[in-house]
């Protein structure tokens, strides 16, 4: 069964109707790429399964792998994560063509699906794994989630202050998690968590930005 046919029947409504802002600057080199280049965008919020279900949801996002980031290659596996004994968040590696979509947009969607004002927890989830976090590959990444959080700080859209780090990040310290994560809310539908948790941010961002979502035709 296709993910599309099955998310207007999620579990319960996404908890934020709110839509955040655009963001008021954004990355100069998606602005000036070249024709068919392809850049990174390296975040965590949370299960990386609910993540990565949304991202591949974008049209303009070639990729979407999960991952971890923030720790050592020796602990990049599910078992040391889960154990709390790294410094890795589950992370999504988010491949995009910048001629389609933005880093700035993919910041505006991350900070929609997820709740970034808590610590160490999304959901049922609780963790340093679960962290709300932008990797960074260059200072321009930063410099652009920098300003795009204080601004929606300073819009009091949330009802308390952004929590998200802001961590640096070499692309090759990118960990992809095992293969029986990848593509896990589509290859998994019947799954509780999926229904209860993944399922509704999809839905949110598909309605959120419509505009921006790939056909229903071409959903993985």
């Amino acid at each position: 069964m296709a993910l599309s046919s099955i998310i207007g029947g999620a579990a319960r409504a996404a908890d934020r109707a709110d839509r955040l802002p655009d963001p008021k600057i954004d990355l100069a080199a998606d602005q000036n790429t070249k024709p068919g280049e392809k850049h990174v965008m390296i975040v965590a919020g949370g299960c990386f399964w609910c993540i990565e279900g949304v991202f591949r949801q974008l049209r303009g996002v070639t990729d979407a792998t999960s991952g971890y980031a923030g720790g050592t290659k020796e602990t990049a596996t599910y078992e040391a994560v889960c154990s709390h004994t790294t410094d890795h968040a589950e992370a999504v590696r988010v491949t995009y063509d910048p001629a389609q979509i933005t880093y700035g947009t993919l910041l505006r969607v991350f900070f929609t699906l997820h709740d970034p004002t808590t610590k160490d927890r999304q959901g049922p989830d609780s963790g340093r794994q679960y962290r709300s976090a932008v990797f960074y590959l260059d200072d321009d990444q930063k410099k652009v989630a920098e300003a795009y959080i204080k601004q929606l700080d300073a819009t009091k859209i949330f009802p308390s202050p952004i929590v998200t780090t802001l961590e640096p990040l070499k692309a090759e310290a990118f960990y992809p998690a095992e293969d029986y994560h990848q593509n896990y809310v589509s290859c998994h539908l019947s799954n509780p968590y999926v229904r209860f948790h993944a399922l509704p941010m999809v839905q949110k961002v598909r309605e959120d930005f419509k505009d921006k979502v790939k056909p229903a035709t071409t959903q993985p």
